[in-house]
């Protein structure tokens, strides 16, 4: 089935699209959801469902098929299935970034997903508005963890203090020739070790995550949560016509006693 989805992150699109396209960064933002290894573009992980008192566990894989930076479009492919045999889940998910005037980023999600199992009874309404909360909680995570990056980047060091004040010491200058003969041991030093990295790396960049995921332990999605409401509206009309019989047929028999 096809579902188009939106959210809007107050963050910078430069930002958004740096995180988008990194999945140890988006993966934590992402509810139930956490990374076992990274491996170039592909990619594997676990996502945690719950049903009310039924739990899923759902492994599996994923990859980046495209990076569009001019154009600001991801496209990931991903599937996984349900570790006790309960279902399957598969994705190809398109997302289209674009700065908003306020000076944030919009994103327009369009997804294409196959799903078998116990979250298929919800049908394509119903998951199509638990897909939708559920990208609200993914955009809200996503700020938190923007603005915390930004938070943690903008608090300047001792050094970086010093060397805004315009001003240098007697010591300091004294001090000078033998600060730079240390910063060009260093950087000899550092760029020895590049370079000895760069003819190692022939294949691409191998990424364990610890147990537990990129996230640590994870809090599985419960589905019914999201779906209360919907689930509440569709179960109430039927509860209420169920009732109504219930009381003609009590007064059918009371009268029939007579």
């Amino acid at each position: 089935m096809r579902l188009d989805h939106e959210f809007t992150v107050p963050a910078p699109l430069e930002e958004v699209w740096q995180a988008v396209i990194d999945p140890e960064r988006v993966a934590p933002c992402m509810p139930g959801a956490a990374l076992t290894k990274v491996e170039g573009d592909s990619f594997t992980g676990t996502v945690k469902v719950k049903l009310g008192p039924i739990s899923l566990l759902y492994k599996g894989s994923g990859e980046f098929l495209e990076k569009d930076e001019a154009a600001r479009k991801v496209v990931i492919k991903a599937s996984g299935k349900d570790a006790r045999g309960g279902g399957t889940a598969a994705a190809t998910v398109t997302v289209t970034l674009r700065a908003t005037d306020d000076g944030g980023t919009h994103g327009d999600v369009a997804s294409d997903i196959a799903i078998t199992g116990r979250p298929a009874q919800f049908g394509r309404g119903l998951i199509s508005e638990v897909g939708g909360k559920l990208l609200d909680t993914f955009a809200g995570n996503l700020a938190d963890s923007l603005r915390a990056d930004s938070g943690a980047g903008a608090t300047p060091g001792p050094a970086a203090a010093s060397a805004g004040s315009g001003s240098v010491s007697t010591t300091q200058a004294a001090t000078a020739p033998a600060a730079e003969a240390t910063a060009k041991s260093d950087l000899a030093e550092q760029s020895a070790a590049d370079s000895a990295e760069a003819g190692s790396t022939a294949k691409p960049q191998l990424r364990s995550v610890p147990s537990g995921g990129s996230t640590g332990e994870t809090e599985a999605i419960d589905l019914l949560d999201y779906a209360g409401k919907s689930v509440a509206k569709r179960v109430i009309p039927v509860a209420a016509g169920a009732a109504v019989l219930f009381a003609v047929f009590m007064i059918i028999r009371a009268l029939r006693r007579r």
